[in-house]
């Protein structure tokens, strides 16, 4: 039997949920507990199966009152990919004006997954920095 603790992130109680399963992880041979809600059971089988997580970070903006605009996955992306959605986000510099939900990347690093644009940043008026 393989035994595993992970917290759970779907709501504010952060349960840290004690796993256990035999073999493969599947749902008819996996035993969660610690759970204050049943999101919790849900969240240890993907943990454990097909782990994933919404990335956000920034992106360079030139000519605008911020040099940086926050952005997301537009969905969860899996967690083996995160190094390579980063990597591919680096390179990225956006000319403002930069409208929230606006795609930064489209199908990023080839996950099916767009970035978007989580802060908006206008156009900078004026003289050049």
């Amino acid at each position: 039997m393989s035994e595993r603790v992970v917290t759970c992130i779907l709501c504010p109680n952060g349960c840290d949920l004690e796993v256990h399963w035999d073999g493969e992880p599947a749902k008819d041979r996996v035993e969660v507990s610690g759970n204050l809600c049943p999101k919790g059971i849900r969240y240890a089988l993907d943990e454990l199966t097909h782990p994933e997580r919404t990335l956000t970070t920034s992106v360079r903006v030139r000519c605008g009152t911020q040099r940086l605009t926050s952005v997301k996955t537009a969905a969860p992306v899996p967690r083996d990919a995160l190094a390579s959605v980063r990597a591919a986000l680096v390179p990225i510099v956006l000319e403002a004006p930069v409208s929230t939900g606006q795609v930064v990347a489209e199908n990023v690093a080839g996950t099916g997954i767009d970035v978007i644009v989580t802060r908006p940043v206008p156009r900078r008026t004026g003289r050049a920095r």
